[in-house]
């Protein structure tokens, strides 16, 4: 249990990828405070669930990442309780698929608010306190649509690029402090976002569930097989080690070769 005494914030943390990363690090004794929506009971199990796995401790917080003061009061919430933010994982994110000439304006700054925005906002708040430390590990949840782009997600792919330019640039603000920030950039990870994308991908290309999955998700992936949400958490749980302590400014792609091409 490498982490203990370390605390780590996991934005967009309630399910899917996020709630691997929550797991992954309590696994190695981190305090870990998780975010987002759904059902209050269901939450509330995972808490103590990650709890019980680390030995150490654990809290919800149901800030919208929408709002940046309640991002602010969730890291200093974070502060107080557990003394800092020590591990930064930005995951919060949303998704809309359509035209850009039917791209509604709200979706599009909801994307943008959510994906992007609200990682600037947890990092201003939550770097101070790493460099004052001189030990931080910043990661975002970037995807391969930070580095190539897909029909009809337009602010999906506008985030994730402009997400993998700020990690860059807090990188070499942060260098000489101790503090590292890398993107992970996952290919297609069967998560309920996916999921819950495909009939707005059916519809905009007029495709089956079936081609949806076969000809669309996978068919950039050179393996045809998902990325699991266990396999991005290791790569975060790598990042938080010492031997990646070089590792700065780094888009790592874990994407089953998607973008080798």
């Amino acid at each position: 249990m490498f982490l203990k005494g370390k605390t780590a914030l996991v934005t967009g943390s309630t399910s899917g990828i996020g709630l691997a990363y929550a797991k992954a690090l309590a696994a190695e004794g981190a305090n870990v405070v998780i975010n987002g929506f759904g059902d209050a009971g269901a939450i509330e199990q995972e808490r103590q669930a990650l709890a019980a796995a680390s030995g150490a401790g654990a809290a919800y917080s149901a800030a919208d990442m929408t709002r940046p003061e309640e991002i602010v009061a969730m890291v200093e919430e974070t502060a107080r309780t557990f003394g800092g933010v020590d591990i930064l994982i930005n995951n919060a994110g949303v998704q809309h698929v359509a035209p850009i000439e039917e791209f509604p304006p709200e979706k599009w700054d909801a994307i943008i608010g959510i994906n992007l925005s609200s990682a600037f906002h947890t990092i201003r708040a939550a770097l101070p306190g790493m460099k004052a430390r001189k030990w931080g590990r910043i990661i975002n949840t970037a995807s391969a649509h930070s580095l190539v782009a897909s029909p009809f997600k337009a602010a999906y792919v506008a985030a994730k690029h402009g997400l993998a330019g700020l990690t860059k640039t807090v990188a070499l603000e942060a260098a000489t402090s101790g503090v590292t920030a890398n993107c992970i950039s996952p290919g297609y990870v069967w998560t309920p976002l996916v999921e819950k994308q495909i009939p707005d991908t059916m519809k905009a290309r007029n495709m089956t569930r079936e081609q949806v999955m076969n000809d669309v998700l996978l068919a950039g992936q050179p393996t045809k097989q998902f990325v699991t949400a266990e396999q991005v958490a290791a790569l975060a749980v790598y990042l938080c080690t010492d031997g990646a302590a070089q590792v700065t400014g780094a888009n790592l792609s874990i994407d089953g070769g998607w973008t080798a091409a």
